[in-house]
């Protein structure tokens, strides 16, 4: 689910930047480690990197109850409530030339700067099919927000990753919905009366 996630994101951006394939020969979005690539002298792969950093739970959500009650049917549905999630994002531009590789950058910034909440009603239909049914998120909200980390945290972050630094963005996108349904869920009566019985006890 989180890889349909980010394939979504993926196509999004790589449908945008099409727009400019005419213009210093285009970008190639791939999802792909950025501590893993290569120089273009040693391998082939895309200059436009979107690689997951970090997953973290939306706590403000995790206390949801665990049953939906359906006043229609008369019956209450029990099931853990799904996880929400938010993931940072590392989108790096390795093109060689390095002015050609901070126009990539603006207009990734500018694309989420203008659409920075993806649902099924806004993405492309290409968006969606292309990876196993049990994989694919049933229904998703992600929103972007911009994370501006500070220069340590940017120290710790390329220190990990390799030490070699590109021209990057960090997002924080929030929420993924990750929820099971393979089972079905469990369905019982609602509770309609409560009944107390009081007496005395013999002595």
């Amino acid at each position: 689910m989180i890889a349909h996630a980010l394939e979504i994101i993926k196509k999004e951006l790589q449908a945008n930047l099409d727009l400019y394939a005419n213009s210093n020969g285009g970008f190639t979005v791939e999802l792909a480690n950025v501590a893993g690539y290569v120089s273009p002298n040693g391998a082939q792969g895309g200059d436009v990197l979107i690689t997951l950093v970090n997953i973290k739970e939306e706590k403000t959500l995790k206390n949801l109850p665990n049953y939906v009650r359906d006043d229609v049917r008369m019956k209450v549905t029990y099931e853990n409530p799904p996880a929400f999630l938010n993931m940072v994002l590392l989108i790096s531009i390795v093109k060689p030339a390095y002015s050609i590789a901070l126009n990539g950058l603006s207009r990734v910034i500018r694309f989420f700067q203008y659409k920075n909440v993806f649902t099924q009603e806004t993405v492309l239909p290409d968006s969606l099919n292309f990876i196993p049914a049990d994989d694919q998120l049933e229904t998703f909200k992600l929103i972007f927000d911009l994370h501006s980390p500070s220069m340590e945290e940017v120290n710790h972050l390329w220190g990990t990753l390799g030490g070699k630094q590109y021209p990057f963005v960090l997002y924080t996108v929030r929420m993924l919905d990750l929820k099971f349904r393979k089972a079905p869920p469990l369905e019982v009566e609602p509770i309609r009366e409560i009944e107390s019985r009081f007496f005395h006890k013999k002595q």
